[in-house]
């Protein structure tokens, strides 16, 4: 290369490198100050809009985290005020059973138990219109389901929870078919072995006839009406009456209550209605099939589902439940084939939602039911419910217990429906939330965080070359120097 004054190519040169040496010093200084890798989208555009986008979902499950959580608050809440609700309905049916002692009793006594019972009847009331969590209530209905009877002909009563056919329950009308009627059991003529000329014929034997376990002594003495008397003085024992059929001539046994739970079973050590052989009849429960609305997969749909009486041992055969525990009970007039597409309730629904999520439409529902007292109860005897029972008689204490423990059943029901939304919902979305934002907060953090170690490294080296580079740049600009000595 020839040597010249004018241009210093190996200045030139070594001004070059420096230049190449100064953005990447200053690069890894940005970084090891900064901690991160992407400073500005120049870094790394693809890597920036990654990082970004996962950033964006990191909050997101933060705050859904906090969702979470404050709603698991929120179900704290209204359950420890259904655990107050049921410990006085607990007391209520404490009371009912005091009342219906009516052998010990006096009227100020079963007074005083009335008024109780009205006092702690209020106290839950109060209960259901006055939980809140923030401004929002719980337990009044407007974050839960309630129930109406709409044609109060053909059923007594209707309950209808958060549930039907396994999807969440939607507002609108329940309209239902009776697909088979309930019956009591009967033991009528057909059956009897006796007969007996009128009221007045005498029995003409002693012995002693038995029905379902009450035992009933039969004299020679006796007459039709004297021992129709007899059976019917324990009718609350055994759920029985009797009857003498005229035309027939014979005494027919009849079950109060209707459906299967509720049988007839008579022996006789003699012969005087059906004969030592006796006779064992069941009733037959209601069977219907009952339509409401659901929201299934976001729409309002209607939904049918069979609806079964004496589901339970001491369930009447008018009162159909379904699968999950929704229930009708039926009159005596409903209580027919005839009875088809009628519409007999309506359904009201609310809900609390909760964001559990960090992307749109990732939410949960509940509905936190309505214990408000004329809710509570409703379909375990004819024209009753919490709110209107009343002990003061016998038969209105064995009523009041009755409409009590469904209470209690509904009550515990929701409970426990709330303790596991918020066990298996909220809690179990809370560690898996946490899991995400783990393993993407890794993600993030190896796209935009810098490698210090290699960093460290890559300043060390550039401030390396760039003190060399400026020592030759230095050296560069003294070679046109020696060209002086050519002077003359």
């Amino acid at each position: 290369m020839s040597l010249a004054i004018n241009t210093n190519v190996s200045a030139l040169t070594a001004l070059y490198n420096l230049n190449q040496t100064e953005p990447a010093l200053q690069t890894a200084i940005q970084r090891l100050s900064s901690g991160l890798r992407i400073n500005s989208a120049a870094d790394d555009p693809a890597g920036l809009i990654i990082s970004d986008h996962l950033q964006s979902q990191i909050g997101g499950l933060n705050q859904a985290i906090n969702n979470a959580q404050n709603g698991a608050n929120l179900i704290k809440t209204a359950e420890a005020a259904l655990g107050q609700v049921s410990s006085l309905l607990d007391s209520i049916n404490q009371l009912a059973v005091n009342a219906a002692n009516t052998g010990v009793n006096d009227t100020n006594m079963v007074q005083a138990d009335q008024s109780q019972i009205q006092s702690a009847i209020q106290s839950i009331d109060s209960i259901a219109t006055q939980t809140q969590f923030a401004d929002k209530n719980l337990l009044d209905g407007t974050s839960g389901v309630t129930s109406n009877v709409t044609n109060t002909a053909d059923i007594a009563g209707i309950s209808i929870g958060s549930a039907f056919d396994g999807y969440q329950t939607a507002s609108g009308n329940v309209t239902m078919t009776v697909t088979t009627a309930a019956a009591r059991a009967s033991a009528n003529g057909s059956s009897a072995v006796v007969s007996y000329g009128s009221l007045s014929s005498t029995i003409g034997t002693s012995g002693t006839i038995v029905i379902n376990g009450a035992s009933i002594a039969v004299s020679s003495t006796d007459t039709v009406q004297s021992l129709l008397d007899k059976i019917n003085a324990v009718t609350q024992q055994t759920g029985v009456t009797a009857n003498y059929d005229s035309t027939n001539q014979v005494i027919d046994l009849a079950q109060s209550n209707y459906g299967a739970n509720f049988k007839i079973v008579e022996s006789e050590s003699g012969t005087f209605i059906f004969g030592t052989a006796g006779t064992s009849v069941v009733g037959t429960n209601a069977v219907v099939s009952a339509s409401a609305q659901a929201m299934v997969n976001g729409t309002a749909t209607t939904e049918t589902v069979t609806f079964t009486g004496g589901v339970n041992s001491t369930d009447s055969g008018l009162l159909v439940k379904d699968s999950a525990g929704n229930s009708i009970l039926l009159t005596e007039v409903g209580n027919s084939t005839s009875t088809s597409n009628a519409t007999v309730g309506s359904v009201t629904t609310g809900s609390v939602q909760f964001q559990v999520g960090a992307n749109s439409g990732q939410t949960v529902n509940i509905s936190l039911g309505n214990v408000q007292t004329n809710q509570l109860g409703t379909t375990a005897v004819a024209g009753l419910n919490l709110r209107t029972i009343n002990v003061t008689t016998a038969q209105g204490a064995s009523d009041a217990m009755q409409v009590v423990q469904q209470a209690l059943t509904q009550v515990d029901t929701l409970r426990a429906k709330m303790g596991a939304f918020e066990t298996d919902i909220l809690n179990s979305n809370v560690q898996s939330l946490g899991i995400a934002v783990q393993n993407l907060s890794a993600s993030e953090s190896q796209i935009r965080d810098a490698n210090i170690p290699q960093e460290v490294m890559n300043m060390t080296k550039y401030s390396i070359l760039q003190q060399s580079g400026i020592s030759v740049l230095a050296q560069a600009n003294s070679l046109p120097q020696a060209l002086l000595k050519l002077l003359p």
